[in-house]
C-alpha cells in the first residue's frame, strides 16, 4: 500500500526539475506510505518522463521496493495497493517460464503486463490503481481497480500530463488554483461528495473505476478505457437456494483468506454489524491463534452498539480492543480529517471512522473491514424504494402527491436532529418520482434539485448534474440490481471507499474489504433478487449463509451505523464558525450563493425553528474547504 504521483512533460518545459516535482508531490502523501520513498525519471527525445511512490510496507518488506523495472528497463511501474490473487498468478507465470526476482504483488503485474499487455489488468483481483511506462512503444498506461478501492486523480494541459493518488499532490505543483468546476459543484450539493470522473476542480479529473488511461508519451494525446472484465455465466438460473447459500459461504471464506495475506500484523473492524461480523468469523476460523478484533464505542449511550461486537468477539475468542470515544475526540479532529479529502466532502461518518482506524494503528498495520457488504448482497433500506414508488405511484395520482408533498413538509419537519420515523417519512416523500428517477433522489442527501436551484446563484446551478452516470446506467432503474449498480458507480466509489481510503491512510493504516470481490459481485449479480431481498429481509443469502455459527436472531438485529449528532454541533461549539460562513461580506466575495437564501436555511437551522442538519453540514464543509483552499493558502 502507497501513494503514487506521475507526470509527462513536452519540450517547451524540458528546464523544469523533474525530480523535485515528484518529490513536492510525494512530500504530500507521507501519510500514505511513511516506510519509504521511489523515484523514476526518463528522458526520451522532447518528452521527460517522471514516476514516484511513497510505500507503506505490507508484503515482502525486504525486496518489493519501487520503481520497479523489467529486465532491460523498458518497463517501468509504480503501484499503489493489493494484488489478492498474486500467488496464483505468479504460478501461472512460473509454468510460462517466466522468473522472478521478488516476492512482491508488484513484480507480478509487472511480468503480467510483459507478457499480456492491457489484458492482463482484468486478471487482477484487488485494490489498484497504478502507472506502467513502456518506452518500448511510447505509452503510458495508468489503471484503477474493479470498485475503485484506491484513488487516481489526473489532469491535462496542453505540455503536460500529470497524476496523483491525492488531490493534495497535483494542487501542491500547480501553477495557481484551478477555477471550481459547475459539475462538481452541483454534484457535491447534491449528493455531499462527487463521484468520478469529477472533482471539485475544472480540468482535473478522477479515473473512473474499472478503467484505464492509454498515453502517448510522444504527443500527450490519450483515451479512457473500458477494463473488459469478460465475467462468466456460470451460474445455473435455476440454482436452488441451498445451493447459493453454499456458494456464498465459500466464497466469502475464500475472499477473506485472500485478503489476509500480510507479512505485517493484522486484525479486523468488528462494529458487532452482520457484515463486520462474517468477516472476523471467518478470519477467526482460519487462524490457529486468536485474531485481533477492534471496535468503538461512545460516551453517549444511544449512539453506542458496543455490546454487539462484544457477543461477537466472545463467540470467535478474538484479543478484542474497545475504544470509547467522546465528543471532544470528535470535535478535536474535525479540522485534520475533513481538510484531508481535499475537496468538499460531507459524510459525517468519516469522523468516527477515522477514529477507530487511528486507534487500531497502534496495534496493527492492516485491517478487514465489511466494506461492500450491503451493495454485494443488498442491505440497505433505499433499496425498499423499488417497491414503495411502485406501491405509491400506482395509489396516489402525481397532482395529489405534488399536494401531499407540500402538506405534509411542515408537518413532518422537526426541530432537532433526530433521524426517527418522521425524517424517514419525509425523505421518502421526497424520493417519490412518477418517472422512474426517485433512486437518484434518494442518494441525493443533500440538495434535492430545486433546493439547490434556490440557493445558487451567478449561474452556478446545472440541471440534471447527473446526467453523466443516467447516461451511462439509464434513469429507468426499477430492480435491485439497478439500484445496486448505481451505489457501485457513484456512492460506492465517490462517498465509501473514498471514507475509507482517505481516513485509514491518514493514519498509515491500510483497510481491505473482503466483499469487494469481483467474483462475489458477479455472483450475487446472477442470483434471484429475491434471494438478497426476501420481502423486507435484507442480506438473506448472507444471513441464512452464516447463521449457525451466530446466537438466534443475532444477525437480524437492527444496526445503527456511525451517527453523529452534527445537527446540534452547528447549533452550539461550530457555531460561530457557520455564522461566519454566511457573512455578507463573505458570501459577496465568493459569489457562488444566494445570500438571503442560504442565510434563512443556515438561521432557520440555528434557531431551532426547523432542522436542516444534511444540508446545513453539507453547506459547512463546503465552507471550510473553500476558506482553506483559496483564503488560507
Amino acid at each position: 500500500m502507497c501513494g503514487i504521483n506521475g507526470l509527462l512533460l513536452k519540450d517547451q518545459q524540458q528546464n523544469l526539475d523533474i525530480s523535485r516535482v515528484l518529490s513536492r508531490m510525494n512530500q504530500e502523501i507521507i501519510h500514505r506510505g511513511p516506510d519509504e520513498d521511489g523515484f523514476f525519471v526518463k528522458e526520451k527525445g522532447s518528452v521527460k518522463v517522471g514516476m514516484a511512490m511513497r510505500r507503506l510496507s505490507i508484503i515482502d518488506l525486504s525486496t518489493g521496493k519501487q520503481p520497479m523495472q523489467s529486465n532491460d528497463g523498458k518497463i517501468t511501474i509504480v503501484f499503489n495497493g493489493e494484488i489478492y490473487n498474486y500467488p496464483t498468478l505468479k504460478e501461472m507465470l512460473l509454468k510460462e517460464g517466466v522468473t522472478f526476482k521478488t516476492t512482491s504483488d508488484t513484480e507480478v503485474i509487472l511480468r503480467l503486463y510483459e507478457k499480456f499487455h492491457t489484458a492482463a489488468f482484468k486478471m487482477l483481483d484487488g485494490m489498484f490503481a497504478f502507472s506502467i511506462y513502456d518506452e518500448n512503444i511510447n505509452k503510458v498506461f495508468i489503471a484503477r481497480d474493479f470498485f475503485g478501492e484506491k484513488p487516481l486523480y489526473y489532469s491535462k494541459t496542453k505540455d503536460q500530463i500529470i497524476w496523483a493518488s491525492e488531490l493534495k499532490s497535483l494542487i501542491s505543483v500547480s501553477k495557481k488554483k484551478p477555477a471550481i468546476s459547475k459539475t462538481g459543484l452541483n454534484l457535491y450539493f447534491q449528493l455531499t461528495y462527487i463521484p468520478a470522473p469529477f472533482t471539485i476542480y475544472e480540468d482535473i479529473c478522477k479515473l473512473e473505476a474499472n478503467k484505464f488511461l492509454e498515453i502517448d508519451s510522444k504527443d500527450l494525446s490519450f483515451s479512457v478505457k473500458v477494463i473488459d472484465q469478460e465475467f462468466s455465466k456460470e451460474v445455473d438460473p435455476n440454482i436452488s437456494f441451498e445451493d447459493a447459500k453454499e456458494k456464498t459461504h465459500e466464497y466469502v471464506n475464500e475472499s477473506v483468506k485472500t485478503r489476509s495475506i500480510a507479512d505485517v500484523p493484522l486484525g479486523t473492524f468488528l462494529s458487532g454489524g452482520v457484515d463486520s461480523s462474517i468477516v472476523s468469523l471467518a478470519l477467526a476460523q482460519q487462524t490457529a491463534t486468536p485474531i485481533d478484533t477492534f471496535s468503538v464505542g461512545f460516551e453517549k449511550k444511544s449512539f453506542d452498539e458496543s455490546d454487539k461486537s462484544r457477543t461477537v468477539a466472545k463467540i470467535i475468542n478474538s484479543r478484542h480492543h474497545e475504544f470509547i470515544i467522546s465528543v471532544d475526540d470528535l470535535k478535536n479532529n474535525i479540522d485534520n480529517i475533513l481538510l484531508n479529502f481535499d475537496e468538499p466532502f460531507a459524510d459525517s461518518s468519516s469522523l468516527p471512522t477515522y477514529l477507530v482506524a487511528h486507534k487500531t494503528r497502534q496495534h496493527v498495520k492492516v485491517a478487514l473491514t465489511g466494506d461492500g457488504g450491503d451493495e454485494v448482497f443488498g442491505g440497505y433500506n433505499k433499496y425498499y424504494m423499488g417497491e414503495l414508488n411502485a406501491r405509491y405511484t400506482s395509489l396516489v395520482p402525481e397532482f395529489l402527491h405534488a399536494n401531499l408533498k407540500s402538506l405534509t413538509n411542515s408537518i413532518l419537519s422537526t426541530s432537532h436532529d433526530k433521524r426517527g420515523k418522521r425524517f424517514k417519512l419525509k425523505k421518502m416523500l421526497s424520493a417519490i418520482n412518477y418517472e422512474n428517477n426517485f433512486y437518484y433522489n434518494i442518494i441525493s442527501l443533500g440538495y434535492q434539485s430545486e433546493e439547490l436551484e434556490k440557493i445558487l446563484g451567478n449561474g452556478h446551478f446545472q440541471d440534471n448534474s447527473l446526467r453523466h452516470y443516467k447516461e451511462q446506467i439509464g434513469d429507468q432503474n426499477k430492480t435491485l440490481s439497478d439500484f445496486r449498480n448505481i451505489d457501485k458507480i457513484i456512492s460506492l466509489e465517490g462517498d465509501m471507499l473514498v471514507k475509507v481510503d482517505r481516513t485509514s491512510m491518514l493514519t498509515s493504516l491500510e483497510s481491505r474489504a473482503p466483499f469487494l470481490n469481483k467474483k462475489l459481485w458477479n455472483f450475487t449479480a446472477q442470483l434471484p433478487e429475491d434471494y438478497l431481498m426476501k420481502g423486507w429481509n435484507k442480506k438473506y443469502l448472507l444471513k441464512e449463509s452464516f447463521k449457525r455459527y451466530f446466537p438466534e436472531g443475532f444477525l437480524d438485529k437492527s444496526k445503527q451505523g456511525f451517527g453523529v449528532p452534527v445537527g446540534d454541533w452547528l447549533r452550539g461549539h461550530l457555531s460561530s464558525e457557520l455564522k461566519s460562513y454566511i457573512e455578507p461580506e463573505f458570501i459577496k466575495f465568493q459569489n457562488i450563493f444566494q445570500l438571503v437564501k442560504i442565510s434563512d436555511m443556515v438561521n432557520n437551522h440555528l434557531s431551532g425553528k426547523e432542522d436542516n442538519t444534511f444540508r446545513v453540514w453539507t453547506f459547512f464543509c463546503f465552507q471550510k474547504w473553500y476558506k482553506q483552499t483559496f483564503l488560507q493558502n
